[in-house]
């Protein structure tokens, strides 16, 4: 109990001198707070794409897919394999109806609508009549629901938001092929709202895909149902697919995509930090080299020379954990919600998001901007510890 006692002293005599130091430790808290800045932007990137994608699909929806296809765009699905998949067990019906529909996932070049040079590969899916009884979270906002046998198309917000040509009664023009934009659709900020849909027969005839599909969504009568229809389909001699959990085959194409970010965010902000801790730690050895009497009379009088360490490290956290709330206050005020797209490079089309400034994001940078004040107090602190007593004494 005494050591805590003259810990928490020497703790309190430290930071109540902190102002006196104000011009080295803002220079300290600028360089903290630049390194999280940087490193909570880039990682949101990564957060809001994953999220995008993971927080696409269900568990009791199924994607079916040609076998051996690791994306709708390398898989085709015949007309003949589409109607015998709608006969699977475990699909809902609707009276007669199977909540089972064949889609057509093509990418159309696009100009953005932040740089009219520059364009894109933006996914437009072909849907049937009873894809929107499948897609129950798709709702529309804007305009009307597309007529199917014509060339009409709606479009996802987040498509609206990025690219030209978007708005309801704007023509889509790739090539010779135009659809009409009539209506403008939200899904849950799932990947869904990069898209561009369109009638399937449609999209077949123009691209000349006569009666071939991408994949098949199918709503399952419960998530239960997944092991029964997957067995069923993959024993079937008549059809050729694979069959993955929609929500499964959603999270698994953003792995890619996020490991390059992370790996990006994580190397940037290290090569910071480096210069983040040579700045404490100048900081602290300035500190500690103001307070050299100071500290001497403090162990002269018995402080022990880990309640010195301690003290000394504590400044240099305050000083960390104020750069990190900084930053990270910083990134969340200029990028949470900053809307954008990407290429997914699993698919090769382009995907709008928003970056996600979480809890969890920010509580990471908040323990790497700790980390580097615990790394730069390290030193000035162990020196301070080692301050023979009667040469401090002496430079009073």
């Amino acid at each position: 109990m005494a050591w805590l006692r003259q810990t928490l002293a020497v703790m309190w005599i430290n930071l109540q001198t902190l102002p006196g130091r104000l011009g080295s430790s803002v220079v300290a808290i600028i360089g903290i707070a630049g390194v999280v800045i940087v490193f909570v932007s880039v990682l949101s990137i990564s957060v809001g794409f994953s999220s995008a994608l993971k927080g696409t699909g269900f568990p009791d929806r199924a994607l079916i897919m040609q076998r051996g296809s690791d994306t709708e765009m390398t898989s085709g699905i015949g007309g003949m394999e589409a109607r015998i998949i709608q006969d699977a067990p475990g699909i809902r019906h609707e009276g007669d109806l199977a909540l089972a529909a064949a889609e057509l996932s093509l990418v159309v070049d696009l100009p953005k609508k932040a740089k009219a040079d520059a364009t894109a590969n933006v996914p437009i899916r072909g849907i049937q009549p009873v894809s929107p009884k499948v897609r129950k979270e798709v709702s529309i906002i804007e305009g009307r629901m597309l007529r199917f046998g014509t060339n009409e198309a709606i479009v996802g917000k987040n498509a609206k938001a990025e690219f030209a040509g978007m708005n309801v009664g704007d023509t889509i023009v790739s090539g010779v092929n135009k659809w009409i934009v009539v209506g403008v659709f939200k899904a849950n900020g799932s990947v869904a709202e990069s898209e561009i849909w369109c009638d399937a027969q449609n999209l077949q005839s123009v691209y000349r895909r006569t009666n071939a599909f991408s994949s098949m969504l199918v709503q399952m009568d419960s998530a239960d149902s997944f092991t029964r229809l997957k067995e069923w389909l993959e024993k079937n001699p008549q059809v050729q697919v694979g069959v993955q959990r929609e929500n499964e085959y959603y999270a698994s194409q953003s792995r890619t995509m996020t490991q390059i970010i992370d790996t990006l965010g994580y190397g940037i902000a290290s090569l910071m930090a480096i210069g983040a801790v040579f700045g404490a730690i100048l900081t602290m050895y300035t500190s500690v080299a103001s307070r050299t009497r100071e500290i001497a009379t403090l162990r002269a009088l018995g402080f022990n020379t880990l309640s010195v360490i301690v003290s000394v490290l504590s400044e240099s956290l305050v000083l960390g954990g104020i750069g990190g709330m900084a930053g990270a206050i910083g990134a969340y005020l200029a990028f949470n919600g900053f809307q954008t797209s990407t290429m997914n490079f699993q698919t090769f089309s382009q995907v709008a998001f928003a970056f996600r400034v979480t809890p969890a994001l920010f509580a990471t940078g908040l323990i790497y901007a700790l980390s580097i004040g615990l790394i730069g107090g390290l030193l000035p602190a162990i020196r301070a510890a080692r301050l023979p007593i009667s040469k401090a004494l002496r430079e009073l």
